[in-house]
């Protein structure tokens, strides 16, 4: 099991000091980083972010000769769009704007006629990024072809309802363009749709177990975030539903709540008996960010209690060895700065900005000594630097954080 993650030494917690107080100690550069206050720590991280900003457009679109070969959000050129987008919220710099609309441009041509049609794996993510960068940029011409398209994606027959290739990913896809361009661009008839056809596909396998809704991707029924119970129920808290479809939501979080593993974490897959991974995508720390949105929409203090025993297993195991946002410690500093949000408790901004402190401090020469893994596509959001880039930008408007793809 620990050779997954580093055994957590990082300090419960660290108060923050003045400059001279940090100077005249005898902490060592992790320490320091956790004594610095927040505003300049967050700073800090702002700066690094642009950095490797730059170093993710240079490998993954300059130094490729500004080819897509994966247009995805999840390892290709749109994440780098999308990481740019990101920059310019947070610096106004008009040229990662512009830089962000070309790369859009391209994966728009490199997706056309693809068959993924959600928004972290597929062609929704393009052309919803694309026409709420269009509409930051006053292209209305291009914000109307985005949309064109947009509309003309078909949802196959036998299209899974997981979050990266099926039906609740392209409903966040919906929800995103609705929260960036207009609340009802995307009608609530055509998600109405969408959402019974995930309620009939569930209670169709939940029949068969104990959960009210089930669901099966690859022949496995996974709880986690990126496949399977805890990443639908987390877009269906999104929507308007009806009693009866609240009603299973609630009892199929309660499922997956009664069923974890006595150590608190949660199972990846339907009968898996092993308790290893803590990630993002399989594991207790998508099913914390899951159990969070139940709280603020529920408002019952069980699901918060729940988020916050799972951000325990976070803080204990979540120290990965691996960068990224899928399945590495960027991702999983978010469920601290969910729950931040949600409890305002300083403890969990603490825990965020520890993991960050460790990211910033070590994963370079981590990775350079190979012990700790750089993601199979290096430079991608959710396996590599541009997710620890995205983590820090995010880090200096902690309240407004989200996890990118998955929370809104």
């Amino acid at each position: 099991m620990g050779d997954r993650f580093f055994a957590n030494e990082l300090p419960e917690f660290v108060p923050e000091a003045g400059g001279e107080e940090i100077e005249a100690g005898t902490k060592d550069s992790l320490e320091k980083l956790l004594c610095l206050p927040y505003r300049s720590f967050s700073d800090r991280l702002r700066r690094y972010a642009l950095d490797l900003k730059d170093t993710v457009a240079r490998q993954t679109w300059i130094l490729s000769e500004k080819r897509v070969q994966d247009y995805t959000l999840y390892t290709g050129s749109l994440g780098t769009a999308f990481l740019l987008f990101k920059a310019y919220q947070a610096t106004k710099n008009e040229n990662d704007l512009r830089l962000c609309s070309d790369i859009i441009k391209a994966c728009d041509s490199a997706s056309r006629n693809s068959g993924p049609v959600t928004f972290i794996c597929g062609r929704a993510g393009v052309c919803a990024l694309g026409a709420v960068v269009a509409k930051h940029i006053g292209d209305d011409r291009l914000l109307d072809h985005y949309l064109t398209r947009f509309d003309e994606i078909r949802l196959p027959s036998d299209l899974p309802c997981e979050l990266l290739y099926g039906r609740a990913g392209c409903l966040w896809a919906c929800l995103f363009l609705n929260k960036h361009i207009g609340e009802e661009r995307v009608s609530p008839a055509r998600m109405r749709s969408v959402v019974e056809e995930i309620f009939s596909s569930g209670r169709q396998l939940g029949r068969t177990g104990r959960s009210p809704l089930m669901y099966e991707w690859h022949g496995k029924k996974y709880w986690g975030a990126a496949h399977g119970l805890s990443g639908i129920m987390h877009v269906l808290m999104h929507m308007e539903l009806r009693p009866d479809e609240i009603k299973d939501v609630k009892g199929t979080l309660h499922y997956i709540m009664k069923n974890r593993f006595p150590s608190g974490n949660y199972r990846s897959s339907e009968g898996n008996e092993s308790d290893r991974l803590v990630h993002w995508c399989h594991g207790a720390p998508g099913v914390a960010l899951t159990l969070v949105k139940a709280a603020e929409v529920f408002g019952t203090e069980e699901f918060l209690e729940a988020a916050v025993e799972a951000g325990e297993v976070v803080w204990n195991r979540g120290l990965l060895k691996r960068v990224g946002i899928c399945h590495g410690i960027s991702g999983n500093a978010f469920v601290f700065l969910s729950l931040y949000r949600v409890t305002g408790k300083a403890e969990y901004l603490y825990r965020a900005k520890a993991f960050a402190a460790f990211l910033l401090d070590r994963s370079e020469k981590l990775i350079s000594e190979g012990n700790m893994h750089g993601g199979d596509r290096p430079f991608s959001i959710f396996e590599g630097i541009g997710g620890m880039a995205y983590l820090f930008f995010d880090m200096n408007d902690p309240s407004g954080a989200r996890f990118p793809g998955f929370q809104l």
